[in-house]
């Protein structure tokens, strides 16, 4: 017979025998051992140690873990897949978010990885885990927000799986997409003197979430009070709609504009600059007064009493896209709609910074979302 001892992240087993005091002691020798808190390694920390072991076995693996998606060998292209967890009230609060808004984000922001990878994302698979507090109907919204998706991007549903759960509200997708491989981009790829470029606005997605958790402190002291938006829907929807940017591949698609190192910006500008800079080996300099800040971003950043830039720089569930590109192509591409030159690409050695308006150089640091 197996006795099974339960302990935190943990299951020890042990074989019921004669030697009864060399097992238990064994037990107690584990539970003394140095607990090491996994927020003290971070998510990408944490991935690297779990995963620093494993090495590929098959020739079709191309890339592993380390970028926003894996890269399969598939003859003439590449495979790309992603596979994003969304957890309720930790990624999603069902008190402000409609459940068909929950599917389409669920679906676009593994997308969004596809794209940040210069791919075309073409399936996806969808599972989750529900309580008894769902039912039938409140399903059928969730997944009438998975079909408006894959009916916006053109991808496929082509499985998945349900099973319960204790609590909440669980959801995984996987994105698979394809790309050329002579056009795959990663994020470790980035060279000195290249232009930093982002796309859209900045910001916008946080102040969505402060307007929203404002109101449902209200709410939660006297539901009968009614939400108060002050016009700002256009960020709450940069929240609770996101949309991947679809638009700019296929923009530098049609303008032959290959980036030399793409990620997209799901954590903070800052914290995915960051990434770039790690894995690509290189510097920065970016400056404030290029960093895109609608007048909608920037007013309700005031009147909360928040540095714009704080909310541009460190906010998360953006979607927009991080790239460089080489200096010679930098022209093109500001020719398209919705993109801005940020800064440059620096030696290592120089280091990662931000410059102000008021031409002030301070150390860039990288305060987005952080999963643990």
């Amino acid at each position: 017979m197996a006795i099974y001892f339960q302990f935190p992240f943990c299951h020890q087993v042990c074989k019921h025998n004669e030697d009864k005091t060399s097992t238990f002691a064994e037990i107690l020798k584990f539970m003394e051992q140095k607990r090491t808190e996994v927020n003290e390694l971070g998510e990408f920390g944490l991935i690297k140690h779990l995963t620093h072991s494993f090495e590929n076995k098959n020739a079709t693996s191309i890339k592993g873990v380390g970028d926003d998606a894996a890269i399969i060998d598939a003859g003439d292209d590449y495979l790309v897949v992603s596979t994003d967890l969304l957890m309720e009230n930790i990624h999603f609060d069902l008190t402000y978010a409609p459940l068909k808004h929950v599917g389409y984000k669920a679906v676009v922001v593994n997308l969004s990885d596809i794209y940040s990878m210069n791919a075309i994302p073409q399936q996806i698979t969808f599972s989750l885990a529900f309580s008894n507090r769902f039912s039938v109907e409140a399903l059928e919204e969730l997944y009438a927000g998975v079909k408006l998706a894959c009916d916006h991007y053109n991808v496929d549903l082509v499985g998945g799986d349900t099973t319960s759960s204790l609590k909440g509200l669980l959801l995984s997708v996987t994105a698979i997409g394809r790309v050329p491989k002579s056009q795959v981009v990663y994020r470790n790829t980035a060279q000195v003197n290249d232009a930093i470029c982002v796309t859209g606005d900045l910001g916008g997605a946080y102040l969505g979430l402060q307007l929203l958790e404002r109101e449902k402190q209200v709410f939660l002291a006297n539901p009968n009070m009614q939400p108060q938006f002050d016009n700002n829907t256009s960020l709450i929807k940069k929240l609770l709609k996101p949309e991947a940017r679809k638009d700019i591949i296929e923009a530098l698609a049609k303008a032959d504009i290959l980036p030399t190192s793409m990620m997209d910006i799901s954590d903070g500008l800052s914290s995915e600059l960051m990434h770039i800079c790690a894995q690509s080996n290189v510097g920065c300099t970016i400056y404030e007064e290029q960093i895109p800040i609608f007048e909608d971003t920037y007013n309700q950043a005031i009147q909360f009493e928040i540095d714009p830039l704080n909310c541009a720089l460190s906010g998360g569930d953006e979607y927009e896209l991080l790239f460089t590109v080489h200096p010679d192509e930098l022209e093109k591409v500001l020719d398209i709609e919705g993109v801005s030159h940020i800064g440059n690409v620096r030696p290592a050695s120089v280091g990662k910074h931000i410059v102000t308006k008021g031409g002030n150089q301070y150390e860039l640091k990288a305060l987005g979302w952080t999963h643990f």
